[in-house]
């Protein structure tokens, strides 16, 4: 099996890892949970982070096949709807987004109009469904947990893990989100950590203590025996009470409110109103 090129890029704002899968020079991309910039205080967009994607698409003369959504994400919102713009390809998700979009709708009261089934997005991935970026062969992968939708995917020696592990020293995503569930977490990762020891994992976020440098690949064998949450042998009731204590401490990410409006629309935002500006909803005493 052919094993993928890969070329990572790190935003600092939101700690997010966006990763660009490729076959060779001249071929396919993939690119996993690309980032939108976005100034909280002013409510300004930009897509700096975004060109730098498109400017290594072009050096390596790649064609975007795909746009990877491991998750609908809470702290950063997505460029997906921008890159699609600029540079083609179908924008994928898991299909559990279509749960994930109907808890918010609630949440954003955003009435009848707005689609459930996920039809915002080109294609909804089922839990072991195989596709391909150019030559290489890539299967999606079901591991709810942090939200009911998220994926990994699974490409050569390498699974980009989405919102489930962390780096070993920082441990597991939080479970607390609207339909989220600890429990399902501990088996997702079960699953991920079935797999061989030298399998390679890559991270969609890192949090690290001040002595490390930022980090976002490490291996099953390294998560199995190090992982702070989620180290081989811990039983799941231990990890359950440890993960929800946890939880029970932690602020709502910055830019949750905007960022979910945005990624539940496979990063678009709402049409614009009469005065020709678009505008998102700050529900006040909900979550």
């Amino acid at each position: 099996m052919q094993q993928p090129k890969l070329a990572t890029f790190f935003d600092p704002a939101t700690a997010t890892v966006t990763h660009v899968v490729y076959d060779q020079p001249g071929g396919h991309a993939a690119i996993i949970d690309p980032v939108l910039d976005y100034d909280a205080k002013s409510g300004r967009t930009s897509s700096r982070s975004a060109r730098q994607l498109l400017d290594f698409l072009h050096g390596q003369q790649l064609t975007l096949q795909w746009i990877l959504e491991t998750h609908a994400h809470a702290d950063h919102l997505s460029a997906a709807a921008w890159l699609q713009q600029q540079a083609g390809g179908q924008i994928g998700i898991g299909s559990g987004i279509a749960q994930v979009q109907k808890i918010f709708q609630s949440v954003f009261n955003l009435g009848d109009d707005f689609a459930t089934d996920g039809s915002q997005f080109d294609h909804l991935f089922a839990d072991n469904e195989v596709f391909y970026i150019g030559k290489l062969q890539a299967k999606a992968l079901f591991v709810p947990g942090h939200t009911p939708a998220d994926m990994a995917y699974q490409i050569g020696d390498a699974v980009f893990v989405g919102d489930t592990l962390f780096m070993p020293d920082v441990g597991s995503a939080r479970c607390d989100f609207p339909g989220g569930d600890a429990a399902m977490l501990y088996h997702s990762v079960r699953k991920l950590l079935s797999l061989p020891d030298s399998t390679r994992l890559f991270m969609c976020h890192d949090y690290p203590a001040k002595e490390r440098p930022i980090a976002w690949e490490s291996s099953v064998a390294e998560q199995k025996q190090h992982n702070i949450h989620l180290h081989a042998g811990i039983r799941e009731a231990d990890f359950v009470a440890l993960r929800q204590a946890r939880d029970a401490t932690l602020e709502m990410p910055l830019l949750i409110l905007p960022a979910i409006q945005v990624n539940i629309r496979a990063g678009r935002f709402p049409e614009a109103e009469s005065n020709g500006v678009r505008y998102l909803k700050i529900p006040l005493d909900m979550l």
